[in-house]
């Protein structure tokens, strides 16, 4: 007999673990915090919008009166938030068990505070950021994992590593959105090849929610959703599998098994042969230290 589809019901109890969730005020974001919630994780929602935070909290709440939660202001996008809530996390707790970025911006050409294109910006570098600020209590908790949250548009990229703010080319929305997600998965497996040179923690896996149906839809992608979308909850799975599952290894990488990835339970899948090229990992991660002046 086959082996039943992976579910939120094959998470493991995750008492005493500590976990932040970026980005947990919506869709994925807050159903990951939920299950790992209900799972009784100390879950820090790490949120740009804390009266939304507070709100989802309470939610949680509601369906989980032993849900141990604790809301904390971040703004990926601004690197003075980051190192804020990076001072405030580490003078709270002396342990991280997941750090889950999955926070993440699909909008209009902007600049973040630091001048930054904003979603090369919030996407990747504020995470960068975040997890260099975290890495030695990541480094000093047993088993802990940092799962990053990338999507199927990463294969649509066409990043160039010389022009990382869109100063040079015609912006594009779309490409500047699937470089964001591009380097998403260059960070997570050059982080995970680092670590395991220094061999030790934390493992390092990445995820990708399918055609999940979301508030930031409009238009013609909307109504694609009753044809191909998922619901959040489902969305999620590819996220909590990547943070929990036991027989996970460092350098995996999880999103849905149908219909091209859209749908689905989740699985181990294969990102793009562009994705695993190391030397654009490196320069990228050089680049990221260099203009965040955050060094690992």
């Amino acid at each position: 007999m086959s082996r039943k589809p992976w579910s939120a019901d094959d998470i493991p109890n995750q008492k005493g673990r500590v976990s932040v969730v970026t980005g947990a005020t919506s869709g994925i974001g807050k159903e990951t915090a939920k299950v790992l919630a209900q799972k009784q994780s100390t879950v820090i929602l790490a949120v740009r919008n804390v009266s939304k935070g507070e709100k989802v909290a309470e939610e949680i709440r509601v369906d989980y009166s032993d849900a141990d939660i604790l809301v904390m202001p971040l703004d990926l996008s601004s690197l003075s938030s980051i190192r804020a809530f990076s001072s405030l996390f580490l003078a709270k707790f002396n342990r991280l068990d997941l750090l889950i970025n999955n926070a993440g911006v699909a909008c209009p050409y902007d600049k973040t505070e630091d001048g930054f294109e904003i979603l090369m910006g919030t996407n990747h570098l504020g995470h960068f950021a975040l997890v260099g600020h975290l890495i030695e209590t990541l480094k000093k908790t047993p088993d802990s994992r940092v799962v990053v949250v990338s999507a199927g548009a990463h294969k649509a990229s066409k990043i160039d590593l010389d022009d990382l703010n869109w100063e040079k080319r015609k912006y594009c929305n779309f490409t500047a959105y699937a470089d964001s997600k591009l380097a998403n998965l260059y960070f997570a497996y050059e982080l995970k090849r680092r670590l395991k040179s220094q061999g030790c923690n934390p493992m390092v896996t990445a995820a990708h929610p399918g055609w999940t149906t979301s508030g930031l839809q409009r238009g013609f992608v909307k109504f694609l959703n009753s044809f191909f979308g998922q619901s959040k909850e489902m969305g999620a799975l590819p996220t909590l599998r990547a943070a929990t599952d036991g027989s996970a290894y460092s350098g995996d990488f999880f999103g849905p098994k149908d219909f091209f990835e859209l749908h689905g339970a989740p699985i181990k899948v294969d990102s793009s042969k562009r994705s695993h090229d190391a030397d654009a990992a490196q320069k990228l991660w050089t680049l990221s230290e260099e203009i965040t002046g955050i060094k690992y």
